[in-house]
């Protein structure tokens, strides 16, 4: 009996043309840092009453499989051509906008969401994951690559023994490391020696088992963040003052130089929360509490890929 290797696994995506419809994907999708619960749910006691004691087991309800997993921030090495993980963020309630040979953008929707179909694939056993949907984190760290954190949750299809399939990764490239040189920071109009910048999307995303349907909806969506930055003085950036009147203002980050490999973070409406001090060596610091608010609806954060 051969064994399984943990690093040995493929996961293929395809966004569905009908809900919850297998899509049959082929377009293999580049990952690392995975988590996998095949049977998520609600486990049912009958809690029969008997003549005598003991464990009568359960019945479960509601199965559904929730993918955790990191992608890479990079562009697609074509501006104008949509990433690879393209799918992963329109199942995440983006909508996807292609401007020929110029920028692909995905800005957050409230109604319509689209899914995918996700074959999972841990060493020779495929677990069919349909009608996923999920939330999306953003993560930028100096020295660091900058990945996204999908959190994917989908009906349970079939589990089958089934090859590794071939993966062709060749529309994802190499990323480029957070720094001086790739990467700008710049928070309410001013630029800003970033730390660090986490962006979670926000997105409630609920599993609904009903009579005559089953789905993941997101219903609610409340963009949140926190950004680490060096401490300057308050006539440069007075975050307490901005924080006590709730003064919203733009957030940009821009990664990468070279087109077809730069991606940009925007978000025009951003709230401070209590900021917090600190230190990195020797040096202090404030983390600010993010809070990414519509302007005028569905536009509190935009990604461009340029």
């Amino acid at each position: 009996m051969a064994r399984r290797f943990w690093r040995k696994l493929a996961m293929l995506a395809k966004l569905e043309t009908t809900y919850g419809t297998d899509a049959t994907p082929t377009a293999a999708m580049q990952i690392s840092n995975v988590q996998f619960d095949p049977m998520q749910g609600e486990e049912v006691s009958r809690d029969l009453l008997l003549p005598y004691l003991g464990h009568q087991g359960v019945v479960l309800a509601g199965i559904y499989a929730q993918l955790q997993f990191d992608v890479e921030i990079a562009g697609s090495g074509a501006a104008g051509t949509a990433p690879g993980f393209g799918p992963l963020l329109r199942s995440c309630g983006l909508a996807e906008t292609i401007t020929t040979d110029t920028s692909v953008a995905y800005d957050p929707v409230s109604s319509g969401q689209e899914s995918s179909s996700l074959y999972f694939n841990m060493d020779g056993v495929r677990h069919v994951i349909l009608g996923a949907r999920g939330n999306v984190q953003l993560n930028f760290a100096p020295k660091q690559i900058p990945h996204f954190r999908f959190n994917m949750m989908g009906l349970l299809g079939t589990i089958t023994d089934a090859a590794l399939p071939a993966a062709d990764l060749s529309a994802f490239v190499t990323p480029l490391v957070v720094n001086k040189v790739n990467t700008t920071l710049s928070l309410h109009g001013t630029a800003q020696v970033g730390e660090s910048l986490a962006i979670d999307l926000g997105n409630q995303v609920e599993a609904r088992f009903l009579i005559g349907d089953e789905s993941i909806e997101i219903p609610d969506r409340k963009a949140t963040g926190t950004a680490v930055v060096e401490a300057k003085t308050l006539a440069t950036n007075d975050w307490f003052a901005i924080a006590t009147a709730r003064t919203r203002g733009a957030l940009a980050l821009a990664h990468g130089t070279v087109g077809g490999n730069i991606v940009q973070v925007a978000a025009p409406a951003v709230e401070i929360g209590r900021p917090s001090t600190g230190q990195t060596q020797g040096i202090t610091n404030y983390s600010l509490p993010l809070m990414l608010c519509p302007d005028t609806g569905d536009d509190e954060l935009a990604l461009t890929f340029l």
